[in-house]
């Protein structure tokens, strides 16, 4: 895939029916901040942008094991998630 071709696909995703099947990004990601606040005990508090920016960690740690266009793309839609959710101010 060209780079064009990876943001494109990746603004077509995080723009798309992304939200009709699992909802609002930021909604989304803030529940899953309160899972993993919980599952570790309230010892940490993490925001959607926490999580946005971890999953990008994951997508990292699987281009590691080989190079696939989908982790190239899903870095790119949670990147911008993490942008955009970094705005609202929380922390």
């Amino acid at each position: 895939m060209k780079r064009d071709e990876i943001l494109e696909k990746a603004k077509e995703l995080v723009n798309g029916d992304r939200k009709k099947d699992y909802g609002d990004a930021w909604l989304n990601h803030k529940r899953i901040a309160d899972y993993w606040s919980n599952y570790i005990d309230n010892e940490v508090n993490f925001t959607p942008t926490d999580v946005a920016v971890m999953m990008m960690l994951v997508k990292i740690a699987r281009v590691q094991h080989s190079y696939t266009d989908d982790s190239f793309v899903d870095i790119c839609g949670y990147s911008a998630l993490a942008g955009e959710m970094s705005q609202i101010g929380e922390k």
